[in-house]
């Protein structure tokens, strides 16, 4: 089998966050905008180090003084200084090829698309790089992008466009299950004739689950969370629908555990580990760091926030586990999907 990838650098290249100041903003202080409207990234002490630091500036000119009248149509730049990004794996498996999609092996450990202390060690990083050696040695071959995402701890088949229209496609037929899982329902006949979509996963999951067969309808929604600026996703009544079929496979009276394969029709984020936590079994291997028994954080407290520094001024990682924790157990197993381009219907297992 095919692999490529190159070897992360100790250090990424920090990012630029970019920002048009609208006329809500004007008249605000330099100081005042960035501690208001990006209070999970800094305190206000550390907003001030950081424009002390000339980290920021106004219309391509250093900002040095936090009391600056900031004026409607005003470009910000921020840069945060490059940092060394935690350990990840870094070659990638070809599993499929064409002109128009690829599909990959990803590794456990690997994050998918940027995001938190992950900017450049990414699947989408590895695209990049591969395409723009293919385009150096004459191949014109378009960027390639992820169509859905896995979680960095889960492992197995990813699947990428390679061109735009593939991607528009591809992304659509995803969304297709995710917007109808209000309709189908487990004894529908046209369940299967209506999807676009197959997604397979194998997980172990801690216990022994009794039933052969289990279709979970459990909503998904978000909490807030210290060191999840967005929220966190967990089951709640008031979430989105989501749909989980879970077939036991295998279990392990011994080590107390069972291997389920599990079919999902939506695709909201962490789906599969907030389902099997939701009827109180929990993903397991060294087992899952975040959620537990109901779908809910192990830690329960959800407002408390971390109030360490890192040395740039921002709040330091979080102790509290996070979704991009490893530990557990969950693989893509198998994906079934229609070529965006033939309509081709492929399917690609790894086990």
């Amino acid at each position: 089998m095919v692999s490529f990838g190159e070897p992360w650098p100790e250090f990424n290249d920090g990012i630029y966050y970019r920002d048009l100041v609208r006329a809500s903003g004007s008249g605000a202080t330099l100081i005042e905008f960035y501690s208001r409207k990006y209070e999970s990234s800094a305190p206000l002490h550390g907003w001030l180090q950081r424009i002390h630091n000339k980290q920021i500036t106004i219309d391509g000119c250093l900002a040095t003084d936090p009391n600056t009248i900031l004026r409607e149509g005003a470009e910000l730049v921020y840069h945060r200084l490059p940092w060394k990004e935690p350990d990840a794996p870094y070659l990638l498996e070809i599993l499929y090829e064409d002109n128009d999609v690829i599909a990959l092996n990803k590794p456990s450990g690997l994050q998918v698309l940027p995001g938190g202390l992950f900017q450049q060690r990414t699947v989408l990083t590895q695209l990049q790089l591969r395409a723009g050696n293919l385009t150096t040695s004459g191949c014109q071959e378009a960027h390639p992008v992820p169509v859905h995402r896995l979680g960095r701890g889960t492992s197995g088949i990813l699947l990428c466009a390679k061109t735009k229209l593939a991607k528009s496609r591809l992304a659509a037929f995803f969304a297709d299950g995710t917007s109808n899982v209000g309709i189908y329902r487990r004894n529908d006949p046209q369940q299967k004739a209506g999807r676009s979509i197959t997604k397979i996963y194998r997980a172990l999951v801690s216990g022994i689950i009794i039933e052969d067969e289990i279709i979970i309808e459990q909503p998904i929604g978000l909490v807030r969370y210290p060191g999840v600026a967005k929220g966190l996703y967990v089951a709640s009544p008031s979430g989105k629908p989501a749909l989980s079929k879970v077939v036991v496979l295998e279990r392990d009276m011994l080590r107390k555990s069972t291997l389920v394969q599990v079919e999902i029709q939506s695709g909201r984020p962490h789906q599969i580990r907030i389902h099997v936590s939701f009827i109180g079994h929990p993903l397991c291997l060294a087992g899952d760091p975040l959620y537990g028994t109901g779908g809910q954080p192990k830690c329960s407290n959800h407002e408390v926030v971390n109030q360490s520094f890192a040395e740039d001024g921002g709040y330091e990682r979080p102790g509290k586990p996070v979704p991009g924790d490893c530990g557990y157990h969950l693989h893509a197993h198998r994906l079934v999907f229609p070529h965006p381009v033939t309509n081709e219907v492929l399917t690609e297992s790894l086990f």
